[in-house]
């Protein structure tokens, strides 16, 4: 891979041993977690805080803002806020690693709250369409120009149709956040490929998330143009194997670099680098540099209107 090339992250929850989701995440820690991201290779990021009681969730968005208003490398590297949460689908699976008790319906009210606490840096919000009755959130939300993907969701063809209809753009690391087991044919991944030509679709691309013969059949399925690689990277991306927490949530990850989170049977993130995974669909899936640069780079920031 081209060594000059840089990348763009729209999902990272922690890095270099530092997690953003920690209540006392400081400026040197956030400022450590950056400069490793620069070097890299990243030149943005959405810095995504997940589910959690909503006064800490809106702390810890009130001090990433400020951070990044004190220091011009976090300036630099941190793009905006990706809120993954808390408006997601309950069950079990579908949930994923987020804690069940903050896990609610979508409140129009809760999200103003949230986009107060964010100064107009949240660019990206994930939720579940099946909690957000009449679309209310979705709709406010892109009229306030914030990017609405669905995730965590087991939402119907039609429910995923009308939320694109009322606002939503983009869908959050598909083939995860659902169960291992799912209907064989009307399933969440099914439904949402289907919808290719109207969503961004998002994909881990580290081989545990996802197998990569499965990875190049999704992609090949949505379409290079509509496809996006983030981490969904926690604290030990970039970082050595060991114990991590993710907010609220204690996690541990082996040599195999699998995020595990003890007793429970689904993933908690990943310790993938935006570089190994351009590094996997370079000699895993056999792309282009080219379309590398498109997964990787240019489709987030055109996702986000960054770019054209």
């Amino acid at each position: 891979m081209d060594k000059e090339k840089k990348y763009f992250d729209l999902q990272v929850n922690g890095y270099a041993g530092i997690d953003l989701n920690d209540e006392y995440l400081s400026i040197d820690d956030l400022r450590l977690a950056c400069d490793k991201l620069a070097e890299d290779k990243v030149e943005g990021i959405l810095a995504t805080l997940i589910t959690d009681d909503l006064t800490l969730m809106k702390k810890r968005i009130s001090n990433i803002i400020q951070f990044k208003k004190e220091d011009p490398v976090i300036e630099k590297i941190i793009a905006g806020l990706h809120i993954e949460g808390p408006f997601l689908n309950s069950t079990d699976g579908y949930r994923g690693a987020h804690p069940e008790e903050f896990v609610r319906e979508a409140d129009v009210k809760i999200m103003e709250e949230i986009l107060d606490a964010g100064d107009g840096l949240i660019k990206l919000v994930t939720l579940a369409p099946e909690v957000d009755p009449g679309y209310s959130v979705i709709k406010m939300l892109h009229q306030n120009n914030v990017t609405v993907s669905a995730g965590h969701s087991d939402a119907s063809l039609d429910t995923l149709k009308g939320a694109v209809d009322a606002g939503l753009s983009m869908f959050t690391h598909l083939g995860n956040g659902c169960p291992k087991v799912i209907e064989r044919h009307d399933n969440i991944i099914e439904r949402v490929l289907s919808l290719s030509d109207d969503l961004w679709i998002c994909f881990i691309a580290d081989g545990h998330h996802i197998p990569f013969y499965a990875l190049s059949n999704y992609i090949k399925s949505a379409g290079y143009e509509k496809t996006i690689v983030v981490t969904d990277a926690m604290a030990a991306a970039s970082a050595p194997p060991g114990r991590y927490r993710v907010g609220v949530i204690e996690v541990e990850v082996g040599e195999d670099k699998i995020v595990r989170q003890p007793g429970r049977n689904n993933l908690a993130g990943s310790a993938v680098t935006m570089k190994g995974s351009a590094n996997n669909l370079f000699a895993e899936l056999k792309m282009t540099e080219d379309k590398v640069e498109l997964l990787t780079s240019i489709n987030p920031k055109r996702a986000l209107g960054l770019i054209d």
